[in-house]
């Protein structure tokens, strides 16, 4: 499939840096004494001061935004990045989001005066063209959606209505350690307390600066993740996730060549071997294997699997199990029966099928539905009212 590519602007190179006043309170909460209790169990854990903003980025001009080359039926901002994937994402304008792709802090938008083409303005990189390649990577550019939704939808119909309605949701390519401790927060959680959570940990890396009133930073390294206890995190509101967080971070330290690169290894292997090897880690299940799988480790046929997937899968894969109680054995029974549909990408059909299930999307799709049928009904009485008047006229 064709790689997209990207044409860097000249001119941002120049975005407007400007200094902020530092933070007036520390970000992370005071120490309790019985933290310290905790501390001495674990040595090698220190309290980390979490790096504050000490520049804020203008708003780029028009000359600033280059085109991405992906139309919006390839890459929809509102249907990738608000939907469960990441959640290090925030819309900073009208169809506007701004994240960070590693070292590069990046804005991506639809412009409204080319047919919704996307557009983006790297605000802050050490280098445009690893700034380049990196968003490319992430948005996983080299998959062609066009292709994909051609196949599923001519197996498909609900697919393809779906496809027509709902064009340009993507599956992001995303850092694996990035990705595994987002989803290790996303359990049994809602979007917003998952945002914060992933706000709280993401704090701890170094600060790009901020756009609009929100402050980004690169996602921190396994050495700055170690160096929260699971003490702050509970006082940080985290629950029972901060042992699975402080745990998850301990293992992945001591796999040979450092976690990082043990994460990255899993994209050469068998999606078998992946889920196993990732369900060793503190508090990773089925389901959160496979968002890491999908999302992040080049598994395009994973399928997470949760009552919504299920509730899909009984209703247009498998009419037979509808009413009957979701067990880890029929989790990979739905799971072979979307490979069975779709194919060695059927995570990213699964996906839309997800996404057309949220809230603001099925109300979407109804809309368009009903808007749909009442233009078939007018066509039908249109038809139907020249019909009668051309035997009128025979008449006459």
């Amino acid at each position: 499939m064709k790689r997209a590519r990207l044409t860097m602007p000249l001119s941002g190179d120049s975005a407007t840096i400007k200094p902020s006043p530092p933070h007036p309170l520390p970000l992370l909460p005071p120490t309790p004494p019985q933290t310290a209790q905790v501390l001495l169990k674990k040595p090698r854990r220190a309290i980390l001061k979490r790096p504050t903003a000490l520049f804020s980025t203008a708003a780029p001009d028009s000359s600033t935004w280059a085109p991405l080359n992906l139309s919006q039926s390839e890459l929809s901002l509102p249907l990738t990045f608000p939907t469960g994937q990441t959640f290090r994402w925030r819309q900073t304008g009208h169809l506007q989001y701004t994240g960070s792709v590693g070292p590069h802090l990046i804005s991506l938008k639809h412009h409204d005066d080319d047919n919704g083409g996307v557009y983006y303005h790297v605000h802050r990189t050490p280098s445009h063209s690893d700034a380049e390649s990196a968003l490319l990577d992430f948005l996983n550019a080299e998959v062609s959606l066009a292709d994909l939704w051609r196949e599923f939808s001519a197996s498909d119909p609900r697919f393809a209505e779906l496809a027509q309605q709902l064009r340009g949701a993507r599956v992001l390519r995303q850092d694996p350690l990035e990705c595994l401790i987002q989803f290790l927060c996303s359990s049994n959680n809602n979007i917003g307390r998952i945002t914060k959570m992933v706000n709280f940990l993401s704090s701890l890396g170094e600060c790009l600066g901020t756009v609009g009133d929100f402050e980004f930073h690169e996602f921190p390294t396994l050495e700055r993740l170690a160096g929260v206890t699971e003490q702050q995190l509970r006082e940080a509101g985290f629950g029972y996730r901060a042992k699975y967080i402080t745990g998850t971070v301990d293992a992945l330290q001591s796999k040979p060549g450092g976690g990082s690169e043990w994460l990255a290894s899993m994209r050469k292997l068998n999606l078998p071997v992946v889920i196993d090897a990732l369900s060793t880690l503190p508090g990773v299940g089925p389901k959160v294997a496979a968002c890491i799988a999908l999302f992040s480790l080049d598994q395009h046929h994973a399928i997470p699997v949760d009552t919504h997937v299920w509730q899909i899968a009984t209703r247009y894969l498998l009419p037979e199990l509808a009413g009957t109680r979701l067990t880890r054995k029929l989790c990979g029974r739905v799971a072979d029966a979307f490979v069975m549909k779709y194919g060695k990408y059927a995570g990213w059909a699964q996906t839309l099928l997800f996404i057309a299930e949220l809230p603001p999307q099925k109300a979407l799709v109804s809309l368009n539905s009903r808007s749909s049928e009442e233009s078939e009904s007018l066509k039908g009485k249109d038809k139907k009212a020249k019909k009668g008047e051309a035997v009128v006229a025979l008449k006459s």
